[in-house]
């Protein structure tokens, strides 16, 4: 004998398709094309910037020119503001903020997330332009 297996190459397909083909030399190949579609997918960065709902301009500015480095390196800027305490209670000034964020980042970057509280803090996350 050959030393060949029948194997079925897709199951959903009607009638199924198979082969004949040596099995371990199938699992190799299939495990190879997985490894080159994984090395070709685009590898995801998420820098996260922190802002407080009374952040000042000076800090402001120095966070932003970080988001704009991060932006211009393809990497996704993830800007949260954090509400210690019984600072909750200034949700809009923390969404204001937020947005005065994105606005000063419009020519680099996208929202890709409007501003949403999550428990004490409240996120937008904003993607690099093309």
């Amino acid at each position: 004998m050959q030393g060949l297996d029948l194997v079925e190459i897709s199951p959903t397909a009607n009638p199924p398709v198979c082969k004949v083909v040596d099995y371990k030399k199938f699992l190799y190949e299939l495990k190879k094309k997985q490894k080159e579609m994984k090395a070709k997918t685009a590898k995801v960065v998420i820098k996260e910037i922190r802002l407080g709902p009374n952040t000042d301009d000076h800090d402001f500015n120095f966070k932003l020119n970080h988001a704009i480095k991060f932006l211009k390196e393809n990497a996704k800027v993830k800007v949260d503001v954090f509400f210690k305490g019984r600072s909750i209670i200034y949700k809009e000034q923390g969404e204001l903020i937020l947005l005065k964020f994105a606005q000063a980042l419009v020519d680099v970057g996208k929202i890709e997330q409007m501003p949403r509280l999550e428990g004490k803090r409240m996120i937008m996350i904003i993607s690099p332009k093309k």
